[in-house]
């Protein structure tokens, strides 16, 4: 058998019950203090309508000219039943300066002494008290009735306690009427403001919400990928530090719009769009990142999910693949015109033409050692020789002509640690590609490679690597754009479209180089990447060097 623990009350529960009992306490309270006032203010009020009656009744010619009579009770009885009934008082005594009644509610006790004090009227004074006469608890006030000078009565009005509870209790119907209608509209309105609370909360409790805000603080800061919220207007409602350090934010900026935050404009419009991206590649300023979107709704957009995945180093080593499989389609390409001149020997060794075998086996041999020559001479650096070697390769296949210049010299060991060789086969093949893209079909179809060191006016020596085609150009106007994401001259249907020449701005930017594209003395494109190498590197010229360069 189990136990069934049952599950503490919903916050929104708990603060219904909280703000019921609240409401309940303070309307109860306040009739409570509204009926004990009221009764002490109903007998206040019945106390100045007592002494009002009795001074008007002194006040009286009347009733002093019914006194100097010989049966002051004749004429003085009629006039107090009538002036109780126009006043609304439930009795009028009218006595002589001993106490004793001329009139009574009850005329058989007329005649009968005064139930209650009269010494301070005795005295000229009128007051007011409580006290219990021959019909009860009442509040009386007495007051001397003077006839020239002198006291020759006393008269006394008064309401019975009863009937001023009466009156309380009316009033408390009154109070409790309104009371209860608070109490019901309050807790209406206390329902009403929970109900929306309890589906904002979902039905949790404090004590579920706080650990849930806990997970959340600590998930937020355990994650790698970065994670950025935005609001129904587009603005940053959370950010976590991935997503910061990702995007190359700084600072609080929780609530400022994306387009504040300086990110490039591709990135910002896929913040910005409406529809959900998946997976889409873009570019930061140090970082290749994948970007996911999703809108937030609830009946309306109240906002959009971005997370953020570093793929920068993924994006390199693709780009070393790429090179690789480069290397093994010029092989291929290499095995397969060996096979074929192999297969031309024999068949001149065949024929009995073994002299000419033999020479053209020769050539064969010098031409690709001269090919390799070439390349190891004006590039000795083992990584960029082997990817010349590769991109010549794929390039005489697509009937372009790669040419190393004569300015070209890098020496083995010559770069730093701080410049890795993979930053450089992404620099420098990206932009080779690109050039035979350009070239390809042109008259000639030419790319030239230039790659060496020199030291700039200011200190410190720089690695120059240069490409330059023979293709149709760049628009001045779209210089800029080239090195944007998504910017291509290929067909649509082409993939990579826009991201070789942006990668290739982004290794060099992330070694504080510069990128430009300027037009070639051919009349195509000429790209050219500088590279900062410290002060620790010797720079080598043309100037400085034997001649090597030429067609490859």
């Amino acid at each position: 058998m189990h136990l069934r623990v049952p599950r503490p009350r919903s916050l929104a529960g708990q603060l219904f019950a909280m703000q019921a009992v609240l409401i309940a306490v303070v309307v109860v309270g306040y009739a409570l203090f509204t009926y004990i006032s009221d009764r002490g203010q109903t007998e206040e009020a019945a106390g100045r309508q007592a002494r009002a009656v009795s001074l008007a009744i002194a006040d009286s010619p009347s009733v002093a000219e019914a006194i100097r009579t010989a049966d002051p009770t004749a004429r003085l009885q009629p006039y107090a039943i009538r002036v109780m009934r126009d006043t609304d008082v439930d009795f009028v005594t009218i006595m002589n300066p001993k106490g004793i009644r001329w009139t009574h509610p009850d005329p058989q006790r007329i005649g009968h002494p005064f139930v209650g004090h009269i010494e301070r009227a005795q005295r000229g004074e009128t007051f007011t008290e409580t006290y219990t006469g021959t019909l009860g608890p009442s509040v009386r006030a007495v007051t001397p009735i003077v006839d020239d000078g002198r006291i020759v009565g006393l008269v006394s009005a008064g309401i019975k306690v009863e009937e001023i509870s009466k009156r309380a209790r009316e009033q408390l119907t009154a109070l409790t009427g309104v009371a209860a209608g608070a109490l019901l509209l309050g807790a209406v309105g206390t329902y009403v403001v929970n109900a929306r609370l309890r589906r904002h909360t979902h039905g949790m409790n404090a004590d579920e919400l706080s650990r849930m805000h806990d997970y959340h603080q600590a998930a937020l800061h355990a994650v790698r990928e970065g994670l950025l919220m935005l609001d129904g207007q587009y603005r940053v409602a959370l950010i976590n530090d991935g997503g910061r350090e990702l995007l190359g934010v700084s600072g609080d900026v929780v609530g400022a719009s994306v387009a504040e935050l300086g990110l490039p404009s591709p990135l910002t419009g896929a913040l910005l769009a409406s529809e959900p991206r998946v997976d889409e590649v873009h570019l930061a300023a140090e970082r290749v990142l994948v970007v996911n979107t999703s809108p937030v709704s609830g009946g309306e957009r109240r906002g959009t999910v971005v997370t953020l995945r570093d793929v920068t180093e993924l994006q390199s080593l693709t780009g070393e693949l790429d090179s690789e499989r480069g290397f093994t389609q010029a092989l291929r390409s290499q095995a397969h015109e060996a096979a074929n001149r192999l297969h031309t020997v024999v068949s001149l060794i065949e024929l009995g033409r073994a002299e000419e075998a033999v020479e053209f086996a020769t050539s064969e041999l010098e031409l690709a050692q001269a090919l390799t020559d070439q390349v190891v001479a004006a590039v000795s650096e083992p990584v960029l020789a082997a990817l010349l070697l590769g991109k010549t390769a794929q390039a005489n296949e697509r009937g372009v002509e790669l040419v190393v210049s004569q300015d070209s010299r890098l020496d083995d060991g010559l770069l730093p640690p701080s410049l890795p060789a993979r930053d450089l086969v992404t620099i420098l093949g990206n932009l080779v590609d690109n050039a035979v893209d350009a070239a390809q079909g042109a008259v000639p179809s030419r790319v030239t490679v230039a790659a060496y060191t020199e030291a700039p006016e200011g200190g410190g020596s720089e690695l120059v690597l240069r490409v330059s085609d023979t293709g149709a150009g760049v628009d001045p106007a779209h210089a800029d754009l080239v090195f944007q994401r998504g910017y291509s001259t290929k067909p649509a249907g082409e993939g990579g479209r826009g991201l070789g020449l942006a990668l290739v701005r982004q290794a060099v930017r992330r070694h504080d180089g510069t990128l430009t594209v300027a037009e070639a003395e051919s009349g195509g494109a000429r790209f050219e990447a500088r590279l900062p190498l410290g002060d620790g590197a010797t720079p080598v010229t043309a100037a400085g060097r034997p001649g090597a360069g030429g067609a490859l």
